[in-house]
């Protein structure tokens, strides 16, 4: 998901021609010779206001879709273009989204640029999930910290409603889209890389992904924690323990989002070693599998013990030289044939891990009675992880060919196969290290800065057309801050293999639980520090059905069919609709 090198230079300039355009329009000047009371103050100039007299030649006015409200706007820094007409907020609102769209692309690739150097771990886990939060943070941060309170009661609803419209859009538009352009055939309940033959079919089309986006998805769920919280007074009615319920969420959500970016650090340190133990069973199996194959008789007594007559005998046939000890080279004799390619493991690897469990005298080669033992163990842990019976029999033994078969299938959902990917090294790490600062640098700017004038075009577009300001910042604002991060996970899917489509919806369960503990975070640190009022029960609701929704279904599954992404693109709508139900139906405002 890498970012072409020259986005830079091209998008700055796109970005300073689209902001002396919105500059030129909204900063400049018409001189008429008439007065109106539908003509609107630029906002430097003192006429046009409720009490002017004036005409056009004393007072520098613009003439362009009027709105019904006379006051003058409000520049954001005293010097941004502003303005109280519907169309002109419109055009503001697509150029200051651009600009946090732009601030998103900058964070992404510096992001990724740093990563490449410093790896996963600490800057992966902890850094990268943060910065990819922060434009939508930085925007749920100034709607409420400017103005007075009863403003930033009003102005909070933007907040709020970027946190739910990010949250429901890459869950439901994203992910479905993610699902078709991503489907491969589905054969034996599993997605195959690059295989794509049977169309847009429901049941036998569709993506597959690793048990860590299994996990991503179970965290995902847990993450609504807070919100649940938060929303208790309003369950049970009560008015006196509003403030506290919000200062209790905020405690939980910062403890979940430390735990969080605690998990994202150490994940590759589980998933190695995770990946390492099924590797180990793998050979267990496979050695079984051969032992079994070649054995000249049950491996298993009829009283369900070892049958140490069969184990001399294939030890004496390992034992070429027959000196009564199986060196490295005579056991390499018991890993092939084991297809070691599967699990990305060499033959040297497959025989140390069998020297590790057989070799308890540690001299480098394998006895007799070392080998009796180290088989009796393997045996028992097979048929233990099958939850066979005790009881021996004539068809014991098939237990060590379903250990096999579920060693694979754990090797097949860990995914740890790369081959879609090339790793490439880094060959001028000061320069990648320079150009990742300074992107970082400037997204953060532009987010900073360009957050506030954005949140104050939303609001006067919604004091022009009376349309609420929650629905315009659901609809309109995740479109802008997570358009980059949307595009990416689109194109990257589109690679139609399991480790592509793996990383894809990770990355959206990511996203989605940084907004929950993070953002949400910013929004009730705000309401508690500014004793505002917790009232967005209906907002809160969509969150809470889309996240376990979606939570539970790529919890449960690793294969999802195209009739999946129907459950995701229906959630969007249904989320809009219920908003306004539930606000402008039942009164829940």
């Amino acid at each position: 998901m890498k970012k072409s090198p020259n986005m830079f230079p091209k998008s700055f300039f796109t970005l300073l021609i689209l902001f002396i355009l919105s500059t030129a329009v909204y900063g400049g000047r018409v001189i008429v010779d008439q007065s109106s009371s539908d003509l609107v103050s630029d906002g430097v100039h003192g006429g046009g206001g409720r009490n002017s007299t004036s005409t056009g030649r004393e007072g520098a006015i613009i003439s362009l879709f009027a709105a019904p409200v006379e006051e003058a706007c409000e520049q954001s820094y005293g010097f941004l273009p502003c303005t109280k007409t519907a169309l002109g907020n419109v055009f503001l609102i697509i150029v200051y989204g651009y600009l946090m769209f732009t601030a998103a692309t900058y964070l992404s690739s510096g992001s990724e640029l740093l990563l490449e150097i410093l790896g996963p771990g600490l800057i992966g886990g902890l850094f990268l999930p943060i910065l990819g939060a922060l434009p939508d943070a930085m925007l749920i941060l100034v709607s409420g910290i400017t103005g007075s309170a009863a403003e930033a009661q009003s102005q909070v609803s933007v907040g709020i409603g970027l946190l739910a419209g990010s949250t429901v859009m890459l869950l439901t538009v994203i992910w479905g889209t993610c699902c078709i352009v991503g489907k491969c055939d589905i054969e034996n309940s599993t997605a195959v890389d690059l295989k794509d033959t049977k169309g847009l079919s429901l049941t036998g089309s569709g993506v597959a992904t690793d048990i860590w986006t299994s996990y991503a998805a179970m965290i995902m769920a847990i993450s609504v924690l807070p919100f649940i919280v938060v929303q208790l007074p309003q369950l049970f009615h009560s008015n006196s323990g509003r403030h506290l319920a919000v200062l209790i969420a905020l405690i939980i959500s910062l403890s979940l989002l430390l735990s969080y970016c605690l998990y994202q650090v150490f994940q590759p340190w589980i998933q190695t070693r995770k990946l390492a133990y099924v590797k180990h069973k793998h050979v267990i199996s496979g050695i079984l599998k051969h032992l079994k194959k070649h054995a000249l008789g049950r491996l298993f007594t009829d009283h369900g013990t070892p049958n140490i007559e069969v184990l001399e005998k294939l030890f004496n046939a390992i034992d070429e030289n027959g000196d009564g000890h199986l060196s490295h080279s005579e056991l390499r004799a018991l890993v092939v044939g084991i297809s070691l390619e599967e699990i990305n493991l060499e033959e040297d690897d497959a025989i140390t891990k069998v020297l590790k469990d057989f070799d308890t005298s540690c001299d480098d080669q394998v006895d007799m009675q070392e080998f009796i033992d180290g088989v009796e163990k393997w045996l028992y842990e097979a048929r233990s992880s099958n939850g066979s019976s005790a009881q021996a029999g004539p068809n014991t033994i098939n237990y060590i060919d379903d250990f096999h078969e579920e060693t694979r299938r754990e090797h097949s959902l860990l995914g740890e196969d790369q081959s879609d990917e090339i790793v490439e090294g880094v060959e001028n790490p000061r320069k990648v290290a320079i150009k990742a600062a300074l992107l970082l640098l400037l997204g953060t700017i532009i987010a900073a800065v360009f957050a506030d004038p954005l949140v104050d075009a939303v609001n006067n577009f919604s004091s022009a057309t009376s349309i609420p300001s929650f629905f315009i910042s659901f609809i309109a604002l995740p479109l802008a801050t997570n358009s980059s991060e949307a595009v990416s996970a689109i194109i990257f899917a589109t690679r139609k293999r399991k480790r592509s489509a793996s990383l894809t919806f990770s990355e959206l369960y990511g996203a989605v639980t940084m907004n929950n503990l993070l953002c949400l975070s910013v929004f009730l640190a705000i309401v508690y520090t500014r004793g505002l009022i917790w009232n967005f029960s209906s907002e809160v609701l969509v969150i809470l059905i889309v996240c376990i929704v979606m939570g539970i279904l790529g919890s449960i599954r690793t294969t999802f069919p195209l009739w999946t992404c129907l459950i995701a693109f229906a959630l969007y709508p249904f989320s809009l609709a219920l908003v306004y139900v539930l606000d402008y139906v039942f009164g829940w405002l």
